[in-house]
């Protein structure tokens, strides 16, 4: 248990901090749902939206540092990937 008052501030601030930072990852997880159900609909149009939505979520994100910076570009290039695949499969069919 903190004494000292700058011990208590820093609970408060830490507690502050993890409602912002879950909220913001609550964000990128509900954008990411979008996108792949965009995915599954084999809407590529859509899709297209959703992953540029989620890809300026995800840049926002990692410049707070709720989630590194590397982490968020390969949440981009997989995202990326599975969107390529759909856009290939709807020009080969």
């Amino acid at each position: 248990m903190a004494h000292s008052l700058s011990a208590k501030k820093r609970v408060r601030q830490n507690e502050k901090r993890k409602k912002i930072n879950r909220a913001r990852k609550s964000q990128v997880k509900t954008q990411i749902k979008h996108f792949e159900t965009a995915l599954q609909n084999g809407d590529a149009d859509a899709a297209s939206k959703q992953y540029k939505l989620a890809a300026q979520k995800l840049d926002k994100v990692a410049s707070t540092s709720t989630i590194h910076k590397k982490a968020a570009a390969r949440k981009k290039s997989r995202l990326a990937k599975r969107l390529n695949a759909l856009k290939a499969q709807t020009n080969k069919s």
